[in-house]
C-alpha cells in the first residue's frame, strides 16, 4: 500500500503510521515532525524512538547531553540520528531555519544507554555498480541495524535512488513489514513502487507500507533523484540483519559474478 501525501505538514508530529502495537500490522509508529523557526518539542513516550534529522538545525537534548546538527541535502550529507529508550525525556528545538524529522518509534522493554549516530557514524556503501550496466546502482545508508544495535528493537537506514536507476534490487522479500518514505528531487519527479506484481507511482512525500514476505524494489523516474527513509521492525527471535534478503529466484542469477545482460548477451531462443 503507498500513502500520498495530499496536504503540507503541519507544524509539530504528523502521524502517518500508528501501529507500534499492531502484531499483524507494520509493528511501527512513523511520522514527520515538521519544526518552524526557533520551535521546541519534547517527547516521552514510553516506547523505543528513533529521530532522524531531513533537513535544516536542530538541537537534540537528551539525559543531560546536546547536540546540535544540520543537514542541507538528504540526498549529499549522511543523517544524523537520536536513538533513546521508552520512556526518556527528549526535547528538540529548530534553528533559524526550521527543522523537518522522521519520527520512528516501537514497543521495546529492554533498557539501554541512547545512542546519537552523527554523519561520521553512518556506514554508506554503494550497491550495484559495475553489473547491469549499473542499472540498479544506488547509495545506501545504513544507520542501525541488528548487528549495529543489538538492544534495539528496529531497523533504520536511507537509500538514495539514482536518477533512472533501480533499488533494492533483484526483487526481494522478508518476513518483517517494512515502511518507506520518500522524497524527490526535483520535488515534481516520481518514481514506481513494485509490490509483488502492483506497480504505483511514489512522489515527493508518499509512503509505502511492505508487508511480510512481499517482493519489493522500485525505479526513479530519470532525470528525477529518489531519496527513501526505510525502517524495520525486529520479529520475535527473528531480527533483521544484513544477509536478511530473500531474492526472487527466476531473479537471483543477476547476482552472479561478471553476469552478461543484452546486448552484451546477444538474444537466441537457447538463452531466452
Amino acid at each position: 500500500m503507498v500513502l500520498h501525501k495530499t496536504e503540507p505538514y503541519t507544524t509539530g508530529l504528523n502521524m502517518i503510521v500508528s501501529q507500534a502495537e499492531d502484531e499483524a500490522g507494520m509493528r511501527l509508529d512513523f511520522g514527520i515532525l515538521n519544526l518552524l523557526p526557533g520551535m521546541s518539542w519534547e517527547d516521552k513516550a514510553n516506547k523505543e524512538r528513533a529521530l532522524l534529522l531531513l533537513s535544516g538545525t536542530v538541537r537534540f537534548s537528551w539525559n543531560g547531553q546536546e547536540r546540535m546538527a544540520s543537514r542541507n541535502s538528504c540526498f549529499d550529507e549522511n543523517p544524523e540520528v537520536l536513538l533513546v529508550p521508552a520512556g526518556m525525556d527528549i526535547q528538540l528545538t529548530a534553528g533559524d531555519e526550521g527543522a523537518k524529522l522522521v519520527y520512528e518509534a516501537c514497543l521495546n522493554h529492554q533498557s539501554f544507554e541512547p545512542v546519537y549516530y552523527g554523519k561520521e557514524n553512518v556506514r554508506e556503501d554503494v550497491f550495484g555498480a559495475g553489473v547491469m550496466g549499473e542499472a540498479s546502482i544506488r547509495t545506501v545508508r545504513t544507520i542501525f541495524d541488528g548487528e549495529i544495535a543489538p538492544f534495539s528493537n528496529m531497523v533504520l537506514g536511507e537509500v538514495v535512488n539514482h536518477p533512472g536507476k533501480w533499488s533494492s534490487y533483484p526483487p526481494h522479500d522478508h518476513p518483517h513489514p517494512e515502511i518507506y518514505h520518500y522524497t524527490l528531487f526535483p520535488s515534481q519527479g516520481f518514481g514506481v513502487s513494485l509490490l509483488d506484481e502492483e506497480a504505483t507511482v511514489v512522489k515527493d512525500g508518499s509512503t509505502s507500507l511492505i508487508p511480510p514476505d512481499t517482493t519489493h524494489s522500485q525505479v526513479a523516474g530519470a532525470g528525477y533523484a529518489m531519496h527513501y527513509v526505510w525502517m524495520i521492525p525486529h520479529l520475535p527471535n527473528d531480527r533483521w540483519l544484513p544477509s536478511t534478503r530473500y531474492f526472487r529466484k527466476e531473479h537471483e542469477w543477476l547476482m552472479e559474478p561478471n553476469v552478461k545482460i543484452w546486448p552484451e548477451r546477444p538474444y537466441s531462443k537457447e538463452n531466452a
